[in-house]
């Protein structure tokens, strides 16, 4: 059951935000040249920026997108988020939009399986054209389908929470194979038509104008047009410290910071929410760029909107 969802007011994205030199509004003469000064003020190095930062990278044109960040069995904060999402969506009226789903839908958080449900329910929909992108535990729990001898490891993962939605007892990890096996096979029945078409329409990626989704990142080096679908889900320190920028901005899943991450290669929008009820979600519409995230406190969950700066950097 859904706690109270509460708002200061209506959710509006249109106003627009604007960045003044820190250093400036302090007095300072000059501008902090060590890098300690640099990020106390908030100021980067110069870094090989992608062509589509050099220029603000936009989705195309008229076009509104959200994208929405890990979800993790937590239900109650998707259909709190969604419903600001939702009421943008049909306010906005833009010619186009398209939802973006980055993966890690299952796992860890309470229900798996309701966060499907919500999906399929979503797939439904002719407002808007809908991305559902694979993440790693998706992946994990497939292969524990085909292969239920790696049960014990997705357990240790996430995965016993995820078949306790289904109704499904997870085995102990000293259990023998027949057990593991008995378990893939409920989950197999439990999943319904309208799970398995949801998890058949993933995909590793999708391009809009000049921003690149993908659930972990992108291997550094190689173009984005030719990744390797796997590393995509996985893949994790290579993307995360290299410094070379695409040619598109990334916006990706995966890691969890306490705060949404923005530079000039990428914008990483997984807060962790089965942990920290933080559930959030990015909106790209021309050169404008916000962030609305859920706030739980007990069974109450807020709603919290703001402009996304290099100043919200984690």
């Amino acid at each position: 059951m859904v706690g109270r969802l509460t708002a200061t007011g209506p959710i509006d994205f249109a106003g627009k935000s604007c960045s003044r030199c820190c250093f400036l509004a302090s007095g300072l003469a000059n501008p902090p040249r060590s890098d300690d000064q640099r990020r106390m003020f908030g100021i980067r190095r110069k870094s090989h920026k992608s062509p589509a930062e050099r220029r603000t990278a936009q989705p195309p044109s008229d076009t509104l997108v959200w994208a929405i960040g890990d979800i993790h069995g937590c239900t109650d904060l998707l259909r709190a988020l969604m419903e600001g999402v939702l009421q943008d969506v049909a306010t906005a009226r833009a010619p186009r939009t398209h939802l973006v789903f980055l993966g890690d839908y299952i796992d860890r958080g309470p229900d798996s399986r309701g966060v499907l449900d919500y999906l399929a329910e979503l797939s439904r929909e002719s407002q808007f054209e809908l991305h559902l992108l694979r993440g790693n535990h998706e992946d994990r729990m497939e292969s524990f389908l085909a292969e239920p001898e790696l049960g014990a490891g997705w357990c240790e993962y996430g995965g016993r929470e995820a078949l306790g939605s289904f109704g499904v007892h997870p085995p102990d990890s000293t259990d023998g194979p027949e057990v593991w096996s008995a378990a893939s096979l409920a989950l197999n029945t439990a999943l319904t038509q309208e799970h398995r078409a949801i998890l058949r329409a993933q995909k590793a990626s999708v391009t809009l104008g000049d921003f690149f989704f993908a659930h972990a990142g992108a291997e550094p080096g190689v173009p984005l047009d030719q990744q390797d679908p796997r590393q995509m889900m996985w893949i994790r320190r290579r993307f995360l410290d290299d410094d070379q920028a695409f040619d598109k901005l990334v916006v990706h899943g995966h890691t969890p910071t306490a705060r949404v991450h923005v530079d000039h290669r990428r914008i990483g929008i997984d807060t962790g929410a089965y942990a920290t009820g933080v559930l959030t979600a990015l909106r790209l519409f021309g050169s404008e760029r916000h962030v609305l995230q859920t706030a739980r406190r007990g069974a109450e969950i807020s709603l919290v909107r703001r402009p996304l700066t290099l100043a919200a950097q984690s």
